[in-house]
């Protein structure tokens, strides 16, 4: 992407300003292919894969697998089956500051006219560019090398020489080294590839060996049920709380009078679930401490049916199907009975046809019988009469159980009127002159030439929607029209739900964020990977850091899909826990996690990033941070930071929790607010002034923290995030908690006491009743660790029993029960000494839930 002068100089700042603290970098082979990649802060600097290619560029797929000798030495095999090319290699560590691979490169037979291949190596030059430089080239297709003289270097060389190694296209952020080039010659050849290292930086373990604890073969199988939850899991303690209060009462001030915690059910199970497991479901949910769920993918093509019935026989999306409205129908009844309440998205994944009559169809069919519409939206006037066509029949529909229509439903908290769909960052690309789609081009040059005369601003950059500035003025003016109608058809039909535009999403810039403003609320979605607790924030943006900087001024915010992908991470038991508390300290008004189900649940139903109703990593943790959450534990911050740059380095920069160490350090401090700039060119955007008494923040890419800093406190002493060990704690009242790499030192908070032996875990401490810790005597111990579904994803899963003894401060008399199977609960063995309980678990059992209750 290109930017313009100022984008690109704010860039610059930043590594600039980055460029006065060295990271301490961290060495290690990645498990997935075992070539070598280095982090800092918790940030990938270069990462490495195999890649080959055949004949005019033909993609050839690879396979490499790595295991240690458990002496510190590993054995890499791999292969790329297509071109007969299969590799093994041996590694040795001579000294701690190198790494040698003793490879072998072989191929069954000669080829030519191929274009070969080898391994590629990404460095991440917007993070650690000033700091690190860029790479170099080693002469005569020998290697490369990265990093300072006197600070941290990595040099890797290759012997003998390869074929080529070479920048690919002439971009300094990736090399490419050859064993390949143009031909296959059969036959064996050896290489010796030396990875050597200077200055702060130093080997680090792979991922297994120091997670450690038993091989995943011999885990036990899981034990929960998936029809229940465990009895009386969260006692009374979410009785008393109100339901289906506006989601936007308080108006960004983090007051609404129901703080919701919420999942997603999606696609599939909205249709295929069969009625009564949608009631026994419904109720597992209130159970495990939900109170909101969203409906979702209600509408997406590849479900069968959908809310239009079967997608491969309708000729067009102009009709909804009784039989799909009649089981959404029965989901909404269900949960409000249980006092859930629902979130209704109105666009998610709709594909029109030819019998929608859409302007322009052909063009964005692109030879199918069916077109994506996202983008084409903001400028197809068809497109929007059928968006606001469905609209009226679906918020107008009568529920045949509750007897309302939707639009009237007090459980019904909120709609999107479009999801994923901004054209901010997202789509504006695709109407794009050379896009190929000359009608909605015309549509979006003729706008874009419109508002620049209006506006006095340069046409020849107005319309430019790569690039930073006035395009990006232009494009949330677009935006801002069609939410703007649609909101008012809504309105005029009666709809009294919060209503959220699109999304913040993907990795957008804050200048997507002022359209969004239409709404009654800001929607953002985030995603983080494994590893988020030992992110640092001068380096690396957490998902919590990308949600914080989505929460504007005077506007609540909801987050309606947040998860950790790829599946299975690792540690996805620390995030429900990591959300919630960052959610509570920063007000945010509603959370919900992506998915409770994609499918009818069942006992072996699939698994992954889609189906948290069977994963024994997050559904304990997931309960836990609901009652956490929905109760306020943590408190709110008691500072507030502003980030108010002014219009022009709102829109002139593409600042975002991934590259701003402020917004980053803020959101772990205080609470972080984004101000919505004057702006002449968009005078339906509010500006709402700093509240009083907030630190305002101009200057995004300085840390708020010291220079070296590796942990963090919130505000309110409450929230701990140490970085360097990888570790979160919780500390308040009713909630104690540690997540993290916790195991093998004893870790203390006021009423627990953690000696582990399992090195990544879990474990949230929660009194259930009025008391605090230490004077309750309804404790709840909840328990997260690895696990991993069976082949081909399914479950039930296999999960890492928890070793160690866990010591709680509680009244004299209670006695400690563990869930079972079909969760019931199994008396547990527990010593009362000094005012405390203390359990020794033997890493032999699945426990997820542990309960110190009245004996009887």
């Amino acid at each position: 992407m290109r930017l313009l002068p100022l984008g690109m100089a704010f860039l610059l700042t930043l590594l600039s300003a980055l460029a006065t603290a060295a990271p301490t970098w961290h060495v290690q082979l990645s498990e997935r292919d075992g070539l070598p990649l280095a982090s800092a802060g918790g940030q990938t600097g270069v990462a490495a894969s195999w890649n080959f290619w055949g004949a005019q560029w033909k993609w050839v797929g690879t396979r490499a697998a790595l295991a240690g000798n458990g002496q510190g030495d590993y054995r890499l095999a791999g292969e790329a089956a297509d071109l007969g090319v299969a590799w093994m290699a041996q590694t040795q560590r001579p000294d701690e500051h190198t790494l040698t691979y003793d490879l072998r490169m072989a191929a069954r037979g000669a080829q030519t006219g191929v274009i070969g291949g080898g391994a590629v190596f990404k460095f991440d030059l917007p993070t650690f560019g000033a700091a690190m430089g860029q790479p170099t080239l080693l002469p005569g297709n020998t290697g490369w090398q990265w990093g300072r003289e006197g600070s941290a270097q990595m040099t890797l060389r290759f012997s003998p020489a390869l074929p080529k190694v070479f920048f690919e296209r002439d971009n300094p952020a990736e090399i490419r080294a050859y064993f390949y080039d143009g031909s296959i010659n059969a036959g064996e050849q050896r290489y010796t590839v030396t990875l050597s290292w200077t200055g702060d930086a130093r080997w680090q373990a792979p991922l297994a060996e120091r997670l450690g604890g038993p091989p995943a073969a011999q885990w036990p199988r899981d034990a929960i049920d998936v029809r229940t939850a465990p009895a009386d899991l969260l006692g009374t303690a979410l009785k008393d709380f109100q339901t289906f209060a506006p989601l936007h009462a308080g108006a960004g001030e983090g007051k609404t009078q129901t703080r919701y915690w919420g999942t997603n059910v999606t696609a599939y199970a909205l249709f295929n679930t069969p009625r009564e497991v949608v009631q026994q479901q419904a109720r597992r949910m209130a159970q495990l401490g939900y109170n909101l769920v969203r409906l979702h993918h209600h509408d997406s093509p590849w479900v069968n049916p959908n809310v239009f019935g079967n997608p491969k026989t309708t000729a067009d999306t102009q009709t909804l199907d009784a039989e799909a409205l009649d089981r959404l129908d029965w989901w909404i009844k269900c949960l409000k009975d249980e006092g859930i309440a629902i979130w209704l998205d109105l666009h998610v994944g709709r594909a029109v046809k030819r019998g929608d009559d859409i302007y322009g169809f052909d063009e964005i069919a692109k030879g199918k019988d069916s077109a994506d519409i996202k983008g084409f939206n903001y400028v197809n006037i068809t497109l929007q009469q059928a968006m606001r066509r469905f609209n009226e029949a679906y918020v107008t529909h009568r529920n045949a159980y509750t007897h309302l229509a939707y639009k009237d439903d007090p459980a019904i908290v909120a709609l999107l009127i479009t999801n994923e769909d901004d054209v901010t960052h997202h789509f504006g690309n695709a109407m794009l002159p050379d896009k190929k789609v000359p009608l909605h081009s015309k549509l979006y040059m003729n706008a874009a030439d419109a508002f620049a005369r209006r506006h006095d601003l340069p046409q020849n950059k107005t319309w430019r929607s790569w690039e930073p500035g006035p395009s990006k003025i232009f494009l949330n003016d677009l935006e801002q029209r069609f939410d703007e109608d649609m909101i008012g058809q809504l309105r005029n039909l009666g709809a009294r739900q919060a209503i959220a535009t699109t999304n913040t999403w993907g990795n957008n810039p804050l200048f997507s964020l002022p359209a969004l403003t239409s709404g009654d609320m800001i929607d953002a979605h985030s995603y983080g990977g494994p590893g988020q607790l030992e992110k640092d924030p001068a380096w690396s943006a957490t998902l919590g850091h990308w949600m914080a900087a989505a929460q504007v001024v005077g506007m609540p915010l909801a987050v309606s899909e947040w998860n950790a992908e790829p599946f299975p991470a690792y540690d996805r038991h620390t995030l429900p826990l990591l959300v919630a508390a960052m959610a509570s300290h920063q007000g945010w008004s509603a959370l919900m996690h992506y998915a409770y189900t994609q499918e009818s649940p069942r006992e072996d139903g699939g698994a992954g990033n889609w189906h948290s109703y069977n994963d024994p990593s997050l559904l304990p943790m997931l309960s836990a941070a609901a009652l956490m959450y929905r109760r306020g534990d943590v408190h709110p911050a008691k500072t507030t930071y502003v980030y108010d740059p002014g219009a022009e380095a709102f829109f002139g920069q593409a600042t975002s929790a991934g590259n701003a160490p402020a917004l980053r350090t803020a959101a772990e401090m205080g609470r972080l607010l984004i101000a919505m700039p004057a702006t002449p060119q968009l005078p339906w955007l509010t500006r709402r002034a700093p509240p009083a008494g907030a630190i305002v923040i101009k200057d995004p890419s300085k840390t708020l923290l010291p220079e070296g800093a590796q942990a963090v406190t919130s505000d309110t002493g409450e929230l701990t995030r140490d970085w360097a060990k990888g570790t979160y704690t919780i500390n308040t009242a009713r909630t104690q908690a540690a997540m993290g790499w916790i195991g093998g030192a004893e870790l203390r908070l006021p009423a627990v006491r953690l000696n582990l032996q399992t090195g990544n875990a879990s474990v949230a401490v929660q009194s259930l009743d009025d008391a605090a810790l230490g004077a309750s005597a309804n404790v709840m111990v909840s328990i997260g660790t690895r696990s991993l579904p069976q082949k081909g994803n399914r479950a039930p899963f296999a999960v890492e029993p928890l070793a160690g003894s866990i010591t709680v401060k509680a009244p004299a008399g209670l006695k400690a029960w563990r869930n079972g199977p079909f969760n019931q609960w199994i008396a547990l063995p527990a010593t009362y000494k000094d005012g405390s309980y203390q359990i020794e678990l033997d890493g032999k059992l699945p426990v997820q839930w542990i309960a110190l209750r009245q004996a009887g």
